[in-house]
């Protein structure tokens, strides 16, 4: 049985882990070298290193920042904002991440996911989905949650898997930062369109959240979240704890 993963996300803004609600008003919460290393020792799984504003603001990602990261932990690090082409890819790569989440870019281009697994692998490529509910629809937005593309989120999913993405992340934005649980009907219906690994974002506030969301969803590979970890409103410690206990495989 493959082990369910545990995935601290950090967002930065201006070199900082920031945190909001439905993508709105956000707030600072620490140093991300800070964090990551506390994530390092916690047990966490991976860790996704996002720079938030990268796109919406149409620069580069902070590489300073990333390398310093980087330096400082031992498990797998996966790093986006403001990917817009295969140099991106290399350039993230080159400053320490293992793999490279792409959003508003492959939206603008959807090429680049094909070019980009075809030159560093499938395993470097994960498609990142920011999905809304519309008039009962699951819709894709992009830079940051602010553009509403039009673009069905399941079908997307699916064509992010045929261009050759190795992962997908699926954060709702309807329950990004409330803590009220996963949206477990929205990740059912993209897990049944696509076979590679699905990590679900958006909406985790306690234990019994994650519990939930393997039991009910069982093709969701892994859980992410923020503020409830940035909080210390659940340690991942007891967190593997409480999985395992539930008949939940996870690397302890």
């Amino acid at each position: 049985m493959i082990a369910k993963r545990i995935i601290p996300c950090l967002d930065i803004r201006d070199g900082r882990v920031v945190k909001g609600r439905n993508f709105e008003g956000v707030r600072d919460v620490d140093s991300p070298v800070a964090l990551a290393e506390f994530y390092n020792r916690e047990g966490a799984d991976e860790l996704v290193f996002y720079d938030i504003t990268a796109s919406f603001e149409g620069r580069k990602l902070f590489t300073d920042v990333l390398k310093e990261v980087a330096g400082k932990i031992f498990i797998p690090l996966t790093v986006g904002g403001g990917i817009n082409g295969v140099e991106d890819f290399e350039r993230v790569l080159n400053s320490g991440a293992d793999k490279v989440s792409v959003n508003s870019g492959a939206i603008k281009n959807p090429d680049l996911i094909g070019a980009a697994a075809k030159k560093y692998g499938n395993q470097c490529v994960v498609l990142s989905m920011d999905v809304k509910r519309v008039n009962g629809s699951y819709i894709i937005f992009a830079r940051g949650g602010r553009d509403n593309t039009g673009i069905e989120a399941t079908e997307w999913a699916r064509r992010g898997q045929e261009e050759g993405a190795g992962e997908l992340v699926v954060n709702s934005i309807d329950t990004d930062g409330v803590k009220d649980g996963f949206d477990l009907e929205m990740l059912d219906a993209i897990c049944k369109k696509v076979s590679i690994p699905v990590i679900a974002s958006g909406g985790a506030g306690s234990i019994d959240h994650f519990i939930n969301l393997f039991k009910t969803v069982p093709g969701v590979d892994a859980g992410l979240a923020a503020s409830v970890f940035h909080y210390k409103t659940v340690s991942i410690g007891k967190l593997k704890h409480n999985l395992d206990a539930s008949g939940i495989c996870v690397r302890i």
